[in-house]
């Protein structure tokens, strides 16, 4: 009899509703529960270490990724692959009758006028290789936001595999430049061998100011309209299709202004890549700092371009 008493006060007890003893986890916060469970936020930014050995436990997707963007870039076309060179060598010929010929171009190129074709190719490659990686990177994310909404997997994957596609194209490119300079009897010797620590510290500014216009053009997608005009800008700020010193001579610029206009990084790559293959040019036709400015230029805007990039982490993709 007793015990369906009970019964029945339990279900009396449920029937109006009885509020149950209250838990030690109520007066917990959000992040202390989550601290106590072992739980965090989905999509949370990784630490920077961390996020950095994501990037290396990826890095076989990140070599694969760019070698299928570099096989795909010209697939539609009848020459394929060819265009990899066609076009920047079409592009310095026309470079070559506008400011050669037309313009005066050849006029002070370290060794003569007849030292220009190598001078001019040089540049043409070595600029179109942060070139590229700068409009391309612009367009990182936001012409892969299939990918990035689909997978979990960290972004920066995308322009650092970018920038390792144009430094690809440019290996293919450097062959024809090479067979240029030995047609203008440009022997190899030692400072050759300068062009792997040109490449490298060109490699890592272009990698981080790509990782820069990533992060921006996810948010302005106007942005890569623009590119374009600020690069050709740059392209003719930077000595490409004439020697800087002498132009800057010729029109009486001061000489801070000389020094100024030769620490921009797209010059001091191309003088340095200059000096490591064309005999003719030496140290004097270059800033005396070449050196210390590429390996600044590297670590500041490699190191600062991946920073910034990482901070935008979990925002990507969403919106």
């Amino acid at each position: 009899m007793s015990e369906t008493t009970h019964d029945s006060a339990d279900s009396a007890d449920s029937a109006v509703g009885v509020v149950p003893p209250p838990s030690p986890d109520d007066r917990l916060t959000s992040a202390e529960l989550a601290v106590k469970y072992g739980l965090s936020v989905s999509g949370a930014r990784p630490s920077l270490p961390e996020y950095v050995r994501q990037l290396w436990a990826r890095r076989h997707f990140i070599l694969a990724f760019s070698r299928a963007k570099l096989l795909a870039q010209y697939s539609q076309a009848k020459l394929g692959q060819l265009w990899q060179v066609a076009t920047p060598l079409l592009n310095a010929a026309v470079y070559f009758l506008i400011f050669g010929i037309i313009m005066g171009g050849r006029e002070g190129i370290p060794g003569g006028s007849g030292r220009y074709i190598p001078f001019l190719v040089t540049g043409v490659f070595v600029f179109t290789f942060t070139q590229t990686s700068v409009l391309n990177g612009v367009r990182a994310i936001s012409s892969n936001l299939g990918l990035v909404r689909a997978l979990h997997f960290p972004r920066a994957s995308l322009p650092i595999s970018i920038s390792l596609q144009q430094l690809q194209q440019l290996l293919f490119s450097m062959i024809v430049l090479v067979v240029i300079l030995l047609g203008f009897r440009e022997m190899p010797g030692l400072t050759w061998l300068l062009i792997v620590p040109v490449l490298a510290c060109q490699f890592v500014f272009n990698t981080g100011l790509a990782l820069i216009m990533a992060r921006l053009g996810s948010k302005t997608p106007d942005l890569a309209q623009l590119m374009p005009f600020i690069t050709r800008t740059w392209l003719y700020a930077s000595g490409v299709m004439f020697s800087l010193p002498y132009m800057l001579s010729k029109h009486d610029a001061p000489h801070w202004l000389v020094q100024v206009m030769q620490a921009n990084p797209a010059t001091v790559y191309m003088d340095l890549m200059r000096y490591s293959l064309i005999d003719e040019y030496t140290l004097n036709d270059m800033s005396h700092y070449a050196w210390p400015l590429a390996l600044v230029w590297a670590i500041v805007i490699g190191v600062g371009g991946f920073v910034f990039f990482w901070k935008s982490e979990e925002r990507y993709g969403r919106g």
